[in-house]
């Protein structure tokens, strides 16, 4: 019998989920690993060599952690559901001129739910992942909070995970930072992993190319939409695009025109195939609204929440006033204009290191 009971870990192949069940296996749970089939790399039609979370060489990663140990190890394909969820949702958005955030959406809609209904059936009490966040239970509610490696925190993709699952889950990488993680793995003989480069790219996007991957995805999409035009913020045609989804707001290279000065994409009208250009101030954003949320460290927000709220993942997060203004959506309102506020992907609200809670920015305004 097991000293802390069973427990289902989610296995990438990579040096964190791997020491991940090594670290549970050695505090005295039942490990058992399972490493998630997503995606067939073979039916995105892209030029980059498999690599990453769903290749075979990761799979096989995953198992020799496990046999080495001495714990089981399943496979479990995944890549029905998530190609009806995530794959449509991040082609679907694009097509909106949103951008979309698929990790988010995997990570909160998929993994979680397919984890937590095969821990069910192996009879685990949680399920674990490398994520470097932290769990834990105040006032009856479960909050996710930032790792202490502020480089590799990744509280900010957890937002979305439902008060039910956080429950079951436990997150043993979150009090570590990722140099402590390399120098254990090498203590315990995993070189491999060390020396395992890791893959930032959409694992169903492995050469980086969204534009190619949604042409090779909807053949009919470049003869609909090319040809739009770029404008200015006075409404002044400049140029031609290649169609209005394959640009995101704040992006500057790539745009193939040249007006003497630096633009940027400020806005996306899907209506009128217009791509909005201008210079970098043209950007800023005093506000934005949010819905679809998830909110964990309170159940409500009863009254204006001051927060620091971040619009994506790599950004450090801007002070901010917080209204929810419905079940379903919240009013931020910040203290200094935000750039590059882009509606699609997740905003994240944070008390200290606390995730008060998330959700899908919806439009961004200025007052």
């Amino acid at each position: 019998m097991s000293k802390h009971g069973r427990i289902l870990v989610a296995m990438s192949g990579g040096i964190d989920s791997s020491l991940a069940a090594v670290l549970l296996h050695e505090q005295g749970y039942e490990v058992i690993g399972m490493t998630m089939k997503t995606w067939d790399y073979a039916s995105s039609g892209g030029s980059k060599k498999e690599t990453g979370c769903c290749s075979l060489d990761s799979i096989n990663d995953a198992r020799t952690v496990a046999v080495e140990l001495g714990f089981p190890h399943y496979i479990l394909d995944i890549r029905n559901e998530f190609g009806d969820y995530v794959i449509d949702h991040f082609t679907g958005e694009y097509l909106e001129g949103r951008t979309p955030n698929p990790c988010v959406l995997c990570n909160t809609h998929i993994k979680w739910d397919a984890l937590l209904r095969r821990a069910d059936r192996l009879e685990c009490e949680f399920i674990a992942t490398g994520h470097y966040a932290n769990v834990r239970q105040e006032n009856e509610r479960f909050i996710v909070s930032k790792g202490i490696d502020t480089w590799k925190d990744q509280s900010y993709v957890l937002w979305g995970v439902s008060q039910e699952s956080l429950a079951r889950t436990q997150l043993p990488l979150g009090h570590l930072r990722k140099t402590e993680i390399r120098e254990m793995a090498k203590e315990r003989g995993f070189m491999d992993l060390v020396n395992k480069s890791e893959s930032y790219e959409i694992c169903f996007v492995p050469d980086n190319d969204y534009r190619g991957f949604l042409k090779r995805r909807m053949p009919e999409l470049e003869s609909q939409v090319m040809g739009g035009n770029y404008i200015m913020q006075d409404g002044t045609k400049v140029g031609t695009h290649e169609g209005y989804p394959f640009y995101t707001i704040g992006q500057r290279k790539g745009l193939g025109i040249a007006l003497g000065y630096p633009v940027f994409v400020t806005e996306i009208r899907k209506e009128t195939n217009e791509v909005v250009l201008g210079r970098d101030k043209d950007l800023e954003r005093d506000g934005m609204v949010v819905s679809k949320l998830n909110l964990q460290k309170y159940a409500r927000i009863e009254a204006p929440l001051e927060t620091v709220t971040k619009v994506r993942y790599k950004h450090d997060g801007s002070p901010a006033t917080i209204i929810q203004e419905a079940d379903d959506r919240i009013q931020v309102l910040f203290h200094e204009p935000v750039s590059a506020i882009a509606p699609g992907q997740a905003a994240v609200f944070y008390e200290g290191d606390d995730v008060v809670g998330g959700g899908w920015i919806s439009k961004s305004f200025r007052q």
